[in-house]
Order: C-alpha cells, then sequence, then structure tokens
C-alpha cells in the first residue's frame, strides 16, 4: 500500500471526520459540497482523492481533528472544525490560499470514545479496525490522536517541507501534530501556546495524553530547555515560579500581557532566541483569548488576552520565526448562542498561515 493508498483510508473529505447520520449532517454536506465543487458523495470523493494526490507539489494543509474525548469539564469541542471550515468558506479563505499552494487534507475521522491506540485492548483494537477497514488486514490506527500521527507522518514522508494547519478538537489533538512536526523537522523546534491553563501534567487520572498534559510531554520531547513558550495563563494551581523552576518553561501570564502588550510581545519573540529555536510551532487554544470574546470553549476565562495582542503576536512570532505550522483548538460552537467565537477562530487560523507562509 502506497502513502497516499494509506492516507485514503485514514482520512475523511473535509468536515467528514464526524460520524453523523441526522442531526448536523446538512451543514457537513454544505461544508462539503462548497470546499470540494460538488453536487453528489462520489464527486466529493473524487475530488478529496484529487486534492490529497497533490501533496508532494504543497505548501501546506488543513487538517480537521473533531474529538473532544480528552477534554474536560464541558464537551463540545469535536464539533470545532466544522465550524470553524464553515466560517473559513464564508470569509473566502480557501479561494485564497489554495493558489498559494494550501492543500485540505481532509478529516481524522474520529470513534468519539476512543482517544489513542495505547489505550485499548488487543480486542478493541481489532472490532474497531474491522468497523473501519473492512476487508483490510493491515494494523492500521482507529483511534484519533493514532490516526492523526500515522496520516501527518505519511503526508509528511511525501512531503518533508509541508506545513501543517490544524483544527480542533480539544487540545490533546495538538499533541500528534507536534509531535510529527518535531520528528520531520532536524533543527530546533519551538512551541509558543496561547492558553489560559498551563496543561503542564504529566498524567490526569491516570491517562497520559489528554487536554491537560499534552503540553508536559512536548515540554518533555524538547527538553525542558526553554523551548516552550506559554502566553496567556491565569488559570493554575500553581504560580509561575513553580513551572518554570521545575519544567524549565516560560510563561507570559495574561496580567502582564494585557499590562504591558508590546513588552509582553518582545519578550516572546527574545525568549525564543535565547533558547536557540530556529523554526516554531503555534499552538493556540481559543480560551487564551478573554471570555468576552470567545465564550464557545469548554473552560472560558475571564481577564485573557485581548484578540489585537494574539494577532500582533502570531504575526511577530512569524516574522522572526520559520512557523512550521499552528492550530486553533477547543473551539465549541454549541456553549454559546453568539458566532463570536467561531469567527475569532477563523480569523486567528487565518492569521496563522499568513504568518507561515510570508504573506499579508
Amino acid at each position: 500500500m502506497t502513502p497516499l493508498d494509506e492516507l485514503r483510508l485514514l482520512l475523511r473529505p473535509a468536515g467528514g471526520g464526524l460520524y453523523l447520520v441526522s442531526s448536523g449532517r446538512e451543514a457537513q454536506e454544505a461544508l462539503q459540497r462548497a470546499l470540494y465543487h460538488a453536487s453528489s458523495q462520489s464527486e466529493i470523493d473524487a475530488s478529496f482523492t484529487e486534492t490529497i494526490a497533490g501533496l508532494a507539489d504543497a505548501r501546506g494543509v488543513v487538517l480537521g481533528i473533531p474529538s473532544d474525548t480528552g477534554a474536560g469539564f464541558r464537551r463540545g469541542a469535536n464539533q470545532g472544525p466544522l465550524a470553524v471550515r464553515l466560517a473559513l468558506e464564508q470569509r473566502g479563505f480557501f479561494e485564497r490560499w489554495r493558489p498559494r499552494g494550501l492543500v485540505e487534507l481532509g478529516d481524522v475521522f474520529v470513534v468519539p470514545q476512543l482517544q489513542c491506540d495505547e489505550m485499548l485492548s488487543d480486542a478493541q483494537l481489532t472490532r474497531s479496525r474491522a468497523a473501519l477497514y473492512p476487508g483490510r488486514g493491515e494494523p492500521l490506527p482507529v483511534s484519533p490522536l493514532s490516526i492523526t500521527s500515522r496520516a501527518l507522518a505519511l503526508a509528511l514522508r511525501l512531503n518533508p517541507a509541508l506545513k501543517v494547519f490544524a483544527i480542533g478538537g480539544d487540545h490533546s489533538t495538538a499533541w500528534p501534530v507536534f509531535d510529527a512536526l518535531h520528528r520531520a523537522w532536524p533543527g530546533r523546534l519551538g512551541v509558543v501556546q496561547l492558553d489560559a491553563h498551563t496543561d503542564l501534567l504529566p498524567e490526569r487520572l491516570g491517562v497520559e495524553l489528554c487536554f491537560a498534559t499534552w503540553s508536559y510531554h512536548a515540554n518533555e520531547r524538547l527538553g525542558r530547555d526553554g523551548r516552550l513558550v506559554q502566553v496567556g495563563v491565569r488559570a493554575s494551581r500553581h504560580p509561575r515560579e513553580h513551572w518554570e523552576s521545575t519544567l524549565g518553561v516560560r510563561q507570559l501570564w495574561a496580567a502582564e500581557c494585557n499590562a504591558a502588550p508590546d513588552t509582553a510581545i518582545d519578550e516572546v519573540v527574545a525568549q525564543l532566541g535565547r533558547a536557540g529555536v530556529d523554526a516554531v510551532y503555534l499552538s493556540n487554544d481559543i480560551d487564551g483569548t478573554d471570555a468576552e470574546f470567545a465564550d464557545a470553549t469548554g473552560t472560558p476565562e475571564p481577564g485573557g488576552l485581548q484578540p489585537e495582542f494574539v494577532s500582533r503576536l502570531i504575526a511577530a512570532v512569524g516574522a522572526r520565526f520559520p512557523l512550521l505550522g499552528g492550530d486553533v483548538m477547543e473551539v465549541a460552537p454549541a456553549l454559546s448562542p453568539s458566532t463570536t467565537t467561531v469567527e475569532l477562530a477563523a480569523r486567528y487560523f487565518e492569521e496563522t498561515v499568513a504568518a507561515a507562509f510570508g504573506a499579508p
């Protein structure tokens, strides 16, 4: 099986990562018709196959990971990729960026009770493989984090220069994106994380990878050497000094960013330079932004970052370092009657692509 053949098995057309029978199906089909300029499912599938066949010549990919199995208090981030993509389509995003080499890689198909294959018994793996890949004998992944890891490894094998832009999903879905880029990049990768929370637990209730732990494992992979910079923190059981002294991260809490935004942006860039970073992955949990502007999320927090600050930070980091990719995470559209959060997430996403591509 070729890498393209396997990608076609692992992924679904954009918007198709959620298994929908009735509720939500109309919006899903509308998005797919618009994205693939198709009027039937067979045309959508054919266009999707043709699109991923162009990976070798692409500059970047968009991947939806509609999983909230790794979330905490309030769920709903599984609907984030569909809602954000609809907002992006409405603002003309795909028409602008396709000619510049951005390819829709599609969606990770999500069984909503699964998280990663390492958590599953052999019996469950066998049953899930039979359901997802009938008639196939290969040990293909079945859980969203595991599918994401495998799909991005294949994509980067086909094109090591690909930039990866992900739409989550709870924040655990950032882990396989970071992991794939870190494995593929030969230099010193840094991470800028916009977030109200630290996500620095080594495990949560015995679970190694979830929304509260992914940054810990990314920081371990980086070597606890200051290459993880967290911006916007304000909800933590420990003060900043605890995290910085024990784990070697650099944190700029929301209050100091709001008090002196220019100084904070300069410090993020300076810290990445001091740490010897030569490329960056930018992970944007929407709850890093103040709850006034981003309430459709599992854990909205007051006292957060202003949207203008976030936009300026994205541009500043992209102007100084190559951005290998980025994400927008934890958008849960059903948790608010307002569309403000989704529209802001689409704006952030496009600004991240623009910064990575070196374009206005």
